[in-house]
């Protein structure tokens, strides 16, 4: 009896345990509902409001003084250069004569086409004699209607090869004349490409000359500058060597075409009265100014990228929701970037804290100070 008694005693209670248990979980589950979960907090950044500031691009490069009119002097025919009179730099007057060809040969035709023209004077003082004298036959009835008629053939033969012989005298004595390279401009000796001795052809270039008179500004300019427009034509061009000498020129021609070397597109700056130091190939810099247009300067932290491109995160004022949104930078500056298109006036930008963000999350904005547009640096395209 003891032993079943203490059996009892330390024997479990097996149907009041599955009892406790579930009134246990159910209690637990009753707490975990009712009890508050802390929500993420909205991520702290910093914000700036777009707004659109006018800005007027001013570019800066160095060119070169240059003749407006550059012309290449030849002869209009092959020979060998007898003397020549100038030098790259000499200065030199309308009609001047620069070199001479071996004049043999034009000598000789200019003989021969004179002694034609002698000869051809003297058959044509014969035929007329001899037509003078049949006309006079023929009044007084003494010679043949044919005699005269013959007789006046021959005058006017005679004419004719005495013209011809002429006309063959002139063009010997031009050829004659061609032997001869005359400057047909004032102005400057600036390239020599023959010597005495040398057989040069017809219209190759024996001398170049600068012209005296107006004078262009010349500069190679990168291609993206020319899809901008202008403020207006006008460039103000320093001589680098003395920047108290400047002048203002007008953009007179645009080559068409993109340099292959280079990659730059040549632009010429017309100067009607360029001063007396701005002398042929004296560095000069030029100052153009470009229509203004709006931008949205933003410190540079606020730059973002999506897939490569530019973007930036904006701020949805109502949800405070943030997304990325495309934009196109118009250029890089120190310190900031200037959005060209893309955003609109009144956009909260994040400028602080991008870089943990990710579209959608709720953010706690902070407005930042507006960025002030710097002004454009010489030389540069900003």
């Amino acid at each position: 009896m003891a032993q079943s008694r203490q059996d009892r005693l330390w024997r479990p209670r097996r149907s009041a345990g599955p009892g406790l248990g579930v009134l246990a979980l159910l209690a637990l589950a009753g707490c975990k509902d009712s009890a508050p979960v802390d929500a993420q907090p909205p991520l702290a950044v910093l914000t700036q409001t777009a707004r659109p500031t006018p800005r007027a691009q001013t570019v800066s490069l160095t060119g070169e003084i240059k003749a407006r009119i550059q012309s290449d002097l030849s002869f209009r025919f092959a020979g060998r250069i007898a003397t020549r009179s100038v030098d790259v730099g000499d200065r030199v007057v309308a009609g001047q004569i620069l070199a001479t060809l071996e004049t043999t040969e034009q000598k000789a035709d200019t003989d021969s086409a004179t002694a034609s023209v002698q000869a051809a004077e003297a058959t044509l003082r014969q035929a007329s004699a001899t037509f003078e004298r049949q006309k006079s036959l023929l009044a007084n009835g003494y010679t043949t209607q044919r005699s005269y008629d013959n007789a006046n053939e021959a005058y006017r033969a005679a004419q004719a090869s005495l013209d011809s012989a002429k006309a063959n005298l002139a063009t010997a004595q031009d050829q004659l004349s061609y032997t001869a390279l005359r400057a047909e401009a004032p102005g400057i000796i600036t390239a020599r490409n023959a010597e005495v001795g040398q057989v040069v052809e017809a219209a190759q270039a024996v001398f170049t000359v600068a012209r005296d008179g107006a004078r262009d500004a010349v500069f190679d300019v990168y291609e993206a500058l020319l899809v901008q427009k202008p403020a207006d034509g006008h460039v103000e061009i320093t001589l680098i060597s003395n920047p108290a000498i400047k002048v203002t020129g007008t953009v007179r021609e645009v080559a068409p075409v993109v340099d292959p070397t280079t990659g730059s597109v040549r632009v010429k700056i017309g100067i009607d009265q360029p001063p007396p130091e701005m002398t042929l190939s004296a560095a000069v810099s030029g100052v153009g100014r470009f229509q203004p247009r709006d931008v949205f300067a933003l410190p540079w932290t606020a730059f973002f990228t999506q897939g490569g491109k530019a973007a930036v995160w904006v701020v949805d004022p109502k949800s405070r929701a943030v997304s990325l949104k495309p934009v196109v930078i118009d250029i890089y500056r120190t310190g900031e970037v200037l959005i060209r298109s893309g955003l609109s006036a009144g956009d909260i930008v994040v400028t602080g804290g991008a870089q943990l963000l990710r579209p959608g999350q709720v953010v706690a904005p902070t407005e930042q100070q507006p960025t002030a547009l710097l002004p454009a640096r010489a030389g540069n395209a900003g």
